[in-house]
């Protein structure tokens, strides 16, 4: 007797769907908002909230509080689960196919793909944001971070956290005002908080707009650890995200550095 079929897996039931892999598509080029991505998608709140709420419950998306309006909530495309569970969905249909194959290395362009970071005080996760870019690009990325409201200095657990870490020294650099930058060109603007979001003066020349909710890691409770602990952690969701904007950036895989 021929054995029932074996349920498909997990990724392959929630993708599958249409609006599912809509949504998904749309949370892989930045975080957003229930109703902005009911314009995007442009289906029913409800039914968006629905299918959102299936996303999360496979552990594709998250969701994250806004910190500018406490009252909606960003979601987020966690791109390592997705990886594992697209290595997993591989393996279930055949072991040579185990491994999610890598994305496809941007075109060589004629001059370097420039790209901006910005949060408000410009003193913690976009400098963080910046180094990592920098560092794992080896100058082929131009980048620079600012704030809306730049504080006096780059925090030092940002500063010790890159370093010990990383192996960055930022300890040079200070915080800078986003209307500093206006008139330059950018490729891509990309905002690390919720209210900087809102703020963002408009670079011209049409940047691709991203958008990483991600909480101040200085608004942790208390001075030492718990604090060092916020930055480490902050510091290696950033990272995460750059590894996954690399493929967008850089010429081939295997030019980045590791």
């Amino acid at each position: 007797m021929r054995s029932p079929d074996p349920a498909a897996p997990v990724f392959v039931q929630l993708a599958a769907h249409p609006l599912r892999w809509k949504l998904l598509s749309e949370l892989a080029a930045s975080d957003y908002r229930v109703h902005e991505l009911v314009e995007r998608v442009g289906q029913p709140q409800n039914l968006v909230s629905y299918h959102l709420r299936l996303l999360r419950g496979g552990g594709l998306v998250t969701a994250r509080r806004s910190s500018f309006d406490a009252r909606h909530s960003y979601y987020h495309l966690d791109l390592e689960q997705c990886r594992h569970s697209l290595a997993d969905t591989g393996s279930a249909l055949h072991p040579a196919l185990g491994s999610a194959p890598a994305p496809p290395p941007s075109p060589r362009t004629a001059r370097r793909p420039a790209v901006l970071f910005a949060c408000t005080g410009n003193s913690a996760r976009s400098p963080i944001a910046e180094a990592l870019l920098r560092h794992r690009t080896d100058g082929r990325v131009e980048v620079t971070s600012a704030g809306s409201h730049p504080k006096a200095r780059i925090h030092p657990d940002a500063v010790q956290v890159l370093r010990e870490q990383h192996g960055i020294d930022v300890s040079g650099q200070r915080p800078r005002h986003l209307d500093t930058l206006l008139g330059r060109r950018f490729d891509y603007v990309i905002s690390l908080c919720d209210k900087v979001r809102e703020v963002c003066p408009d670079f011209g020349d049409q940047p691709r707009l991203i958008h990483w909710s991600i909480p101040d890691p200085a608004a942790a409770v208390g001075p030492g650890p718990v604090g060092y602990a916020a930055f480490v952690h902050t510091a290696a969701e950033i990272d995460s995200r750059i590894r996954a904007l690399l493929p967008l950036l850089v010429p081939t895989p295997q030019e980045v550095q590791p």
